[in-house]
């Protein structure tokens, strides 16, 4: 296909407006910003750049809406999810259209991420009639004592660019569950997705104003400033990286809001002697070369066990040669571009780093101009050492760096020396060995011979700088509930008429 984008099926889902208060609608000011293809550079179209007025506006659309909607019955908010699930589903042609029209990555990888945030739904539309309160025992002979689950009220909601849709369904779907209404900050680099699921949600009955979505790209600090300073906003959740969400922290004290934030992270990936070493290749390249290495969770140091360190490398290197990168529709393109200029700098410096330091390139570490000015090659570099900035800096991009290390205390020690903890993995065949790693590694998910760990069912977040609060499972409905305690006095009398 070359780089063309193919048609949608149902035109009406791209949207040059965005969704508030149940309407279409544009920024206040009547400014917009464009949005490229990181793959062409060419304009996708506008969004509306809207600023604190526009925001505002948003907020009071979500207040207005909350008294309604917090009094629908679970069932009913779980029917509604369900209904916007479906309409994911039905039209997951589309939506993965435009992810890659946006975001860059292959359409296959699009069309499984649709997939993924669907069921974030779908999850939620099953936890919405399941928030349970208490009966507990009082400790004083005439009281009754209980718990009601109740809705935060107006949550804002920040996301990023790396997952378009799934970054949004998994802090809408709760939220709505749970009976709040929200304001969702659009990503600047991939609004249109957004947008589009906006549209299912006006088909699928949310009433209006219980879903808003904001659009910004040079405001969105301005954006992000409004909604946390909002007394009306009670919960702020946010994705993306530690310096915003320590940003937006500091911003969200003054109101002490209610907050979960999913920040960066240094994935270890652990390849120990006793693993099964095609397991942990396909592992390996799934976990860092998902999305081109654009993913919170991805591999960033791969530390093998000298006994199998050179086997490792040439079979992981085998298979990163197989790889084709191109244009995200193009036929049998099993990586895309990075999402724009910047992205491919830090990537550059961090390989151009490593090889002044002596690290060793096997495959890759060079731009692809012919493609694009976006698209770098799958690199892969072995003799990585600790002072690289590969070390404790995250790459977000398609560069793997092979760490040797000798003993498990030596490799766990190294896993843990960074100020972030999100997603860790490791390979072996020994279960003593796995549950000890498992306990040790400073992280809040842990993958044991697999390099993919994401599932709505699984609670997902982080410890350190990488945040705290999780998002799906049956976790991921408290992050937008408080619990009520009602205690009843002079309670437990005899029966009426019993003499």
């Amino acid at each position: 296909m070359g780089h063309s984008v193919p048609p949608l099926n149902d035109k009406s889902l791209l949207k040059e407006q965005t969704y508030v208060n149940g309407e279409w609608i544009g920024a206040k000011s009547g400014k917009t910003f464009e949005v490229t293809d990181p793959s062409t550079g060419k304009v996708i179209g506008t969004q509306p750049e809207m600023d604190r007025a526009d925001t505002e506006a948003a907020i009071a659309a979500a207040a207005a809406a909350l008294p309604s909607f917090r009094r629908t019955t679970a069932r009913e908010r779980s029917r509604m999810l369900r209904k916007w699930y479906q309409l994911m589903v039905d039209n997951a042609d589309d939506l993965a259209k435009l992810i890659t029209w946006e975001n860059g990555k292959p359409f296959s990888d699009a069309k499984g991420e649709v997939a993924y945030a669907a069921n974030f739904f779908e999850w939620f539309a099953e936890e919405a009639p399941r928030t349970y309160g208490q009966s507990i025992p009082a400790t004083v002979p005439g009281n009754r004592v209980f718990t009601i689950k109740e809705p935060v009220g107006v949550c804002g909601l920040i996301t990023p660019w790396n997952f378009p849709a799934a970054m949004i369904t998994r802090k809408i779907g709760p939220a709505l569950a749970a009976g709040c209404t929200v304001v969702a900050k659009s990503p600047g680099e991939t609004p249109f997705t957004a947008a589009a699921l906006a549209e299912l949600a006006h088909r699928a009955g949310i009433p209006k104003g219980v879903v808003n979505f904001v659009t910004a790209l040079k405001n969105t600090p301005e954006v992000g400033e409004t909604i946390t300073s909002s007394k009306t906003v009670k919960k702020v959740s946010f994705t993306g990286s530690t310096g915003v969400g320590k940003l937006l922290m500091k911003q969200s004290a003054d109101t002490l809001k209610k907050l979960s934030f999913e920040l960066g992270g240094n994935a270890p990936f652990i390849v120990f002697d006793d693993a099964d070493l095609d397991l942990a290749v396909a592992g390996a390249i799934a976990s860092k070369f998902r999305s081109s290495g654009q993913t919170c969770v991805c591999a960033n140091r791969l530390y093998i066990q000298s006994g199998i360190y050179d086997k490792f490398a040439e079979k992981f290197a085998e298979k990163v040669k197989s790889f084709k990168v191109g244009g995200g529709y193009d036929e049998g393109v099993t990586h895309g571009p990075l999402i724009h200029d910047r992205a491919i700098s830090k990537v550059q410096s961090h390989v151009e780093d490593a090889v002044s330091k002596g690290g060793k390139v096997l495959v890759g570490g060079q731009k692809l101009p012919d493609l694009g000015d976006n698209f770098f090659q799958p690199t892969v570099i072995r003799d990585m050492t600790a002072d690289m900035q590969l070390a404790d800096e995250e790459t977000f991009g398609p560069v793997a760096g092979l760490f040797k290390f000798d003993t498990e205390a030596d490799v766990v020690k190294l896993a843990n020396s960074t100020d972030v903890g999100l997603a860790g993995y490791f390979f072996s065949r020994d279960i003593q060995r796995c549950y000890r790693v498992a306990e040790a590694l400073e992280v809040g998910m842990v993958g044991v011979n697999t390099g993919i760990i994401s599932d709505p069912a699984a609670p997902f977040g982080g410890v350190k700088q990488s945040g705290f609060g999780r998002e799906g499972s049956s976790l991921g409905i408290d992050e937008y509930m408080v619990t009520k305690m009602v205690t009843l006095g002079g309670m437990g009398q005899e029966l009426q008429g019993s003499s």
